[in-house]
């Protein structure tokens, strides 16, 4: 069955230290599509704040906000949904508090009255939300522990302006577009750009787990939760695997709550395939949905999780939806897809998460997505190749490991980049020589004029690896993807990609119970192998070893039989076929004259040229300065 809950309070949230009511409505126009169904403004002495509202189930006047207590001291805009509502609830029934609604917004607000800024220790879900006091005209704003939900701000000369997307934040004419070069910097070398940097100066993400206070024209930002180092390791293994169980299962049951139809994003892997399970168990009209590519040549590559999906999806008998793109299909969609994720962050399987959402809208309002997994349980190869470094470099000393006859035999393996990855020390040099694009690359495209080498170092080791720990280094740095890739890269393209389409994306592995506790499992039992493909990058890995046991009655015996693929688009082929001509024109001097300044156009015009005729591979360098061409083109030249 699904369990109700009325007022949903999906949206977008808006917000500045001014009284203009004009502009806030500017801004709430901006992030309309993130709540197409209900409009509210409200104006104080100091203070304008705005909310759009998406309905998932009833629209109510009841569930209207802005939403004030009953004295109307504490007026809230909230976006999210907080799954343990109930249970506050009751606690503060108990104390006294009467409600008038059903819904998760009014607990929120009437926590805050009772605990204060404690209150959010006790909420469990996604969420981004503002408190303003309006005795003390103090707003006080939080975002959720992982950064499921985003919030951004600007903050300068006693400005302060918040919204759920940036482009709201541009109705105010005191904001000026100007790039952060620096941000610019860590987006072309690692794709996206880490908080609480934005491609703006002065605009900045709030990380997740934090809150900001604001009074007058002082501006405090606070930590209420970090993902740490546990200091009590789990070694049983039962209790584990039943803990998992219990955990994992109490989310998705959480996170069924609607009053419409909860379908699943089903890709034909682990993740999306448990959650299926478990939905099918509680419900009998679970709705899946899998995106596949049109059939071409080495189709079957990009499809293969597609065509596990459909088999998955008989196994559990939902009712399933394929939805076949094709490269006109991305390109007629792509400059959409970038407008809509705000700043520059390159993944060219963006276009295809809003094309899936929109198809999805039909049927569902609400769908679940297996985000998280893969950095808390150990699924993607780096993590095994970096805990394979750790063993080998204690066991072969250095001298034996970094010597010209050791480089030489790997150069004659093909193995040039291996032999520098096992010479690279636990730290920011092996995080990012797994995951930065290379500085020789960077330097070819990017004028020097522009180019800072030292950037993106300098912030991982200033953030995340002040202190290394070398014992443990591979758990140290899945903890840095939860903190940066999954928050920056991967939960802000679930949600906008999906947000434009009026889906709400829940991410059932996030719960923060289960983070919490998946930090306290050894990464012994996370890691798996890969026997024979030991030098096949890219292929026959298996992980998530704790994760499959536990969850083994909810995975058929083919979803287990296939290696960890990734999901894979035709984004290579594309730019040698129906992108191609766009691709030649983004990627001119002449298309956004202003960004001659920045790149050898020389020198790109090659990088294309040869992965045309399949001379080279360029495919994530020409796909993030497509993103960073399109995206100036709309923002600052427009």
């Amino acid at each position: 069955m699904f369990w109700k809950i009325f007022y949903s309070s999906m949206c977008g949230i808006n917000g500045f230290n001014l009284p203009e009511e004009a502009t806030l409505r500017k801004m709430n126009t901006i992030t309309r599509h993130r709540g197409p169904d209900d409009e509210g403004v409200f104006v104080s002495q100091q203070w304008s704040l705005g909310h759009n509202r998406l309905s998932i189930i009833d629209l109510s006047p009841l569930g209207h906000m802005p939403m004030f207590t009953k004295d109307k001291r504490y007026c809230i805009v909230y976006n999210g949904e907080l799954y343990n509502f109930q249970e506050i609830k009751n606690e503060l029934l108990n104390k006294g508090y009467t409600f008038r609604s059903q819904s998760d917004t009014e607990v929120i607000l009437y926590a805050y009255q009772e605990w204060g800024t404690a209150c959010l220790q006790k909420f469990n879900g996604m969420f981004a939300f503002a408190i303003l006091d309006r005795k003390t005209e103090e707003l006080f704003i939080a975002r959720d522990r992982i950064g499921i939900k985003p919030l951004y701000y600007y903050h300068n000369n006693g400005q302060f302006v918040f919204s759920s997307e940036i482009k709201s934040l541009f109705a105010h004419e005191m904001i000026h577009k100007e790039i952060d070069y620096d941000a610019m910097n860590m987006y072309f070398r690692m794709l996206y750009i880490p908080a609480p940097y934005t491609i703006w100066k002065h605009i900045y993400k709030l990380k997740p787990g934090h809150f900001i206070t604001v009074k007058g024209e002082n501006v405090q930002i606070t930590a209420y939760w970090s993902l740490t180092v546990a200091p009590d390791m789990v070694n049983d293994r039962e209790y584990i695997e039943h803990t998992l169980k219990h955990l994992l299962t109490d989310s998705v049951k959480k996170q069924l709550i609607s009053d419409r139809p909860v379908g699943v994003f089903l890709s034909g892997g682990i993740d999306s395939s448990i959650i299926t399970g478990i939905m099918s168990e509680h419900s009998s009209n679970v709705n899946t949905f899998s995106v596949g590519f049109e059939k071409t040549a080495e189709s079957e590559k990009y499809n293969n999780d597609f065509l596990v999906a459909r088999k998955t999806a008989h196994y559990f008998g939902t009712k399933h939806h394929e939805l076949v793109l094709s490269g006109e299909d991305v390109l007629s969609s792509l400059e959409q897809a970038v407008y809509h994720m705000d700043e520059p962050i390159s993944n060219h399987i963006q276009a295809v998460n809003m094309l899936l959402a929109k198809y999805t809208t039909d049927y569902v309002k609400v769908v679940l997505g297996g985000d998280g997994s893969d950095e808390l349980f150990g699924g993607y190869e780096r993590y095994y190749y970096s805990d394979v470094i750790d063993r080998f470099q204690r066991v072969v000393p250095g001298v034996l490991r970094h010597n010209g006859i050791t480089k030489r035999a790997f150069q004659t393996m093909r193995k040039s980049g291996l032999y520098t990855k096992i010479n690279t020390a636990p730290g920011v040099e092996r995080y990012l020589d797994f995951f930065a694009q290379k500085e020789s690359l960077v330097a070819s495209f990017l004028l020097p004029t522009y180019n800072r080498t030292t950037v993106l170092n300098d912030f991982f080791l200033d953030t995340y690896f002040s202190s290394v720990d070398e014992g443990n280094f591979t758990a140290q740095f899945m903890r840095t993807d939860v903190q940066t890739w999954l928050t920056d890269e991967s939960l802000v393209r679930s949600d906008k990609m999906s947000m434009v389409a009026g889906i709400e994306q829940r991410v059932p592995f996030l719960d923060h119970r289960l983070v919490e506790f998946a930090q306290r499992i050894p990464i012994a039992y996370k890691l798996g192998t890969k026997g024979v493909h030991m030098n096949d990058v890219g292929h026959g890995y298996q992980g998530k070893k704790i994760l499959v046991s536990a969850m083994k009655d909810y995975l058929p015996q083919f979803v287990l039989d296939q290696p960890k693929w990734g999901w894979f688009s035709p984004a290579a082929k594309w730019l040698r076929g129906p992108m191609k001509e766009l691709t030649k024109e983004v990627l001119s001097p002449s298309y956004c004259p202003a960004t001659a300044d920045l790149f050898d156009f020389v020198f790109i015009e090659t990088i294309l040229d040869d992965h045309i005729a399949s001379r080279g591979y360029g495919l994530n360098t020409l796909w993030s300065l497509i993103t960073f061409q399109l995206w100036y083109k709309q923002y600052i030249e427009k």
